[in-house]
């Protein structure tokens, strides 16, 4: 059985509140592993992965000071579902070595794997856990609309390029129901806190029994009786020359 750490992977559609609940699982001790942020460290000046993405798109997705223009790569790749396929290709290595370094020294009880697309990608074999942040899409639209200034029309876009909501929901094992405010939001990751903690503690004590299950005991090798040759006579090799 697997002895690390017991993982949630926390997901759901842009703008349903996926960093709110962290935030909140945060505040009650637990560790928190953002693959948005990693992807961000990744393309930093000077990292191999930027240095590839140049190579692939070309200058014009730099800033003047050498960074990446997020807005101009989102612009070739938004949609090009090959030029989309290549960049995630040239970073998604590079932030799943990372994200597994870091969950390995983080520990804690239990850990928050933040990954927006683990649905799209089929990532739930990497977590404990699949813990959807679900909303009505109107709400999406709107906070959209009013984070980042998106139109209507563009938020749909972008509502269409991710998984439907109803396969998240499938693929959840636990669901956050982000359509009655923040206490309410709190509360449930309070709860889900709990229900947590007792699974990584039965999985330890599952762990820790199956280590002291002694071998099944192996029979004893049956040794082959191999027949005696007759000594050869000395000596023994041909005496005509």
């Amino acid at each position: 059985m697997s002895t690390r750490v017991f993982r949630v992977g926390l997901t759901g559609g842009i703008a349903s509140g996926k960093s709110t609940a962290a935030e909140f699982f945060g505040a009650l001790g637990v560790p928190i592993l953002d693959s948005d942020k990693i992807a961000r460290e990744v393309v930093e000046p000077g990292q191999p992965p930027l240095e590839r993405l140049v190579e692939r798109f070309g200058p014009s997705i730099l800033t003047p000071d050498g960074h990446l223009d997020r807005p101009a790569l989102r612009n070739i790749v938004f949609s090009d579902p090959r030029a989309r396929a290549d960049l995630e290709a040239l970073t998604h290595p590079a932030i799943g070595a990372t994200m597994e370094a870091r969950s390995a020294a983080a520990g804690g009880p239990y850990q928050i794997l933040v990954i927006p697309l683990l649905v799209e990608k089929g990532l739930g074999s990497h977590v404990d856990r699949v813990l959807v942040v679900d909303c009505d899409e109107a709400q999406q639209i709107r906070r959209l609309g009013q984070r980042d200034g998106s139109s209507h029309e563009q938020a749909e876009a972008i509502l269409r390029a991710q998984a439907p909501r109803a396969v998240r929901l499938k693929a959840a094992d636990d669901v956050i129901h982000n359509d009655t405010g923040i206490d309410s939001m709190q509360k449930q990751v309070t709860d889900l806190h709990s229900r947590y903690l007792k699974l990584a503690a039965q999985r330890l004590r599952t762990a820790a029994a199956s280590s002291k299950i002694p071998p099944r005991a192996r029979r004893p090798r049956r040794k082959r009786k191999v027949p005696k040759r007759p000594r050869p006579m000395w000596p023994w090799y041909s005496s005509s020359r």
